[in-house]
């Protein structure tokens, strides 16, 4: 059990800005057991014949919300998603990008990425996460795999700060090149603009409303 502060999603507090005073109680995910149900038993059977490194690579399966996801090993993530890709018993031809998540209290694993796959040959899907800390926030890229990451993993990188080794140009795509920080990072400060009318100013957001 770990407990959230600040985030979006706390009820009962009337506050709907979610930039401050909300407080919420998340359980730690556990790795599913089976039967998972579905298609999801014979996926991971023909995802463990074809790759035999499966129990040391996968670090758990998670079944939550009719969604499987495999927790991968950051270094392992490009071989794991090549077979996916390429089994044909699996056949994952499209990746629907990547997505940043930043859980501060997950301890030397407070980067996430998420990477929902989709079978069009056998109309199955499946997701592939992986933490790493942010002190060494290296991720392989997968663009040689899916050539629709690029754009997906630049943005993650922007947004998070994460590191795709092997992306063929790693550069920042909404903020500036100069730019310091990573404005979704949770440990971001809000900053914000002050905003000048005629006769009136409207100050940032982390200003205009205290929670204390």
């Amino acid at each position: 059990m770990s407990t959230e502060h600040g985030l979006f999603g706390a009820k009962g507090t009337g506050d709907t800005s979610g930039y401050g005073g909300l407080v919420r109680k998340s359980h730690n995910e556990l790795s599913a057991e089976r039967p998972y149900g579905g298609y999801f038993d014979e996926m991971v059977d023909e995802l463990e014949r074809a790759y035999p490194e499966f129990n040391d690579d996968i670090e758990r399966v998670v079944l939550d919300r009719g969604e499987l996801t495999l927790h991968v090993k950051a270094d392992r993530l490009f071989h794991v998603a090549q077979v996916l890709r390429d089994n044909p018993a699996l056949r994952f031809e499209m990746c629907l990008g990547v997505n940043g998540v930043h859980y501060l209290a997950d301890t030397d694993r407070e980067l996430h990425c998420v990477y929902p796959l989709l079978s069009l040959t056998h109309n199955r899907r499946v997701r592939l996460e992986v933490s790493v800390p942010d002190s060494n926030p290296h991720v392989p890229s997968l663009v040689e795999l899916w050539a629709g990451n690029n754009w997906h993993e630049r943005e993650t990188f922007d947004m998070f700060g994460i590191i795709f080794d092997g992306h063929p140009g790693l550069t920042r795509i909404l903020m500036p090149d100069d730019w310091i920080g990573h404005p979704q990072r949770k440990d971001y400060p809000l900053g914000g603009i002050p905003v000048e009318y005629k006769g009136a100013t409207v100050p940032p957001p982390s200003e205009r409303r205290s929670y204390r």
